[in-house]
């Protein structure tokens, strides 16, 4: 069975019975411009619906040197928090007529890499960014060629692009405070891949609130080395065999807190009543859980839809965004994690 041959202008042209050039104009919505009658771009439109017509974008892209494709890169797509963040990211591009390749990095920087330059190669009009997080040379490398491009949640100092991130470091310092409020002394910070900025600015919270509230702080109790739930998972089995186990937990990231929850239920032991925990990122789970947990809530939205738009304007003017960090709040929210207890001992730093 022979295919249908695919419709092209010049099917068009011949059917409708005007010039290849007319036809091109009309699909490009530049009829008005060439003063083409009402009559005739009716005839063309309906010529196109009828033969099938569909525009070959990627001919049209490496002519105008457009595709109308933004490439969107991202550490992990079973994290919750980067998949809302990739779906806002994808219908805010859609309203304004572009189309989404999405590559998933795997905490790798090499694949990050590798990514980067697939998209390169299938000339997507600019980048969003949420990078692996440890070494930003090779973006500063896409910056210079004068890419349009945004990062997203883990930024590098010396990186000149535009970026929106959480308030990470007031996140955390809000979750830490509120453990010591509620008599904590003994607290476990189990953190994320380290010397990445989200990781950085949590751990400094944590460790600033110590210092506010007059408390040492325990470096045998900063533990763990990746976002994942593995990670969560190992650290907190061996935090509850400590003889003087923590009696608090801030989990830097939504999975962590899930190795948390796992490990803490195999050794028969219940959040709140056994040990407390606090969650950096707010899923909506977390009001369903056994006990409701207290988390550290990013508005995940507002980050895709300003990195997107601030994307669409360096795309759109041609001319590199102004290149600061877009700070945004987080909310601490509070459920029923944390236990109120009295604590048993204060270790004070001496205040000289």
């Amino acid at each position: 069975m022979n295919k249908t041959k695919r419709s092209t202008i010049k099917t068009i042209a011949q059917h409708v019975g005007v010039s290849a050039s007319t036809v091109s104009r009309v699909m490009t919505g530049q009829a008005t411009d060439y003063r083409i009658s009402k009559d005739t771009e009716t005839a063309i439109r309906g010529a196109a619906v009828k033969l099938n017509y569909a525009p070959n974008q990627l001919a049209r892209g490496l002519r105008i040197k457009e595709t109308h494709t933004i490439g969107l890169v991202i550490p992990d797509i079973s994290n919750p928090f980067f998949a809302s963040i990739a779906k806002v990211v994808e219908m805010e591009a859609r309203k304004a007529g572009y189309s989404i390749i999405l590559c998933d990095s795997q905490e790798s920087t090499d694949m990050e890499i590798d990514s980067l330059r697939l998209l390169q190669n299938r000339n997507v009009d600019g980048l969003i960014i949420s990078s692996v997080g440890q070494d930003g040379k090779h973006l500063e490398r896409l910056h210079q060629q004068g890419i349009p491009m945004v990062v997203v949640d883990r930024s590098f100092p010396d990186l000149k692009c535009p970026s929106v991130v959480s308030d990470n470091y007031q996140g955390a310092l809000d979750a830490v405070s509120y453990l010591i409020q509620n008599g904590h002394r003994m607290i476990a910070c189990l953190q994320g891949l380290r010397h990445t900025s989200p990781n950085e600015d949590r751990v400094r919270g944590y460790r600033d609130a110590h210092q506010r509230h007059h408390l040492a702080v325990d470096e045998a109790l900063i533990v763990g080395d990746s976002f994942g739930e593995n990670s969560g998972y190992i650290e907190t089995k061996i935090l509850l065999k400590r003889v003087n186990r923590p009696t608090a937990i801030f989990a830097v990231s939504n999975l962590i807190s899930l190795g948390v929850l796992r490990a803490v239920a195999e050794e028969g032991l219940h959040i709140r009543n056994d040990i407390s925990i606090i969650s950096f990122d707010d899923q909506p789970y977390s009001n369903y859980l056994a006990t409701p947990m207290t988390t550290v809530a990013q508005q995940n939205s507002e980050i895709g839809k300003i990195a997107c738009k601030m994307l669409l304007e360096q795309i759109r003017t041609k001319k590199p965004f102004e290149a600061k960090a877009v700070v945004i709040p987080t909310k601490l929210i509070v459920r029923q994690s944390v236990k109120k207890i009295e604590p048993v001992s204060v270790d004070l730093i001496s205040q000289n």
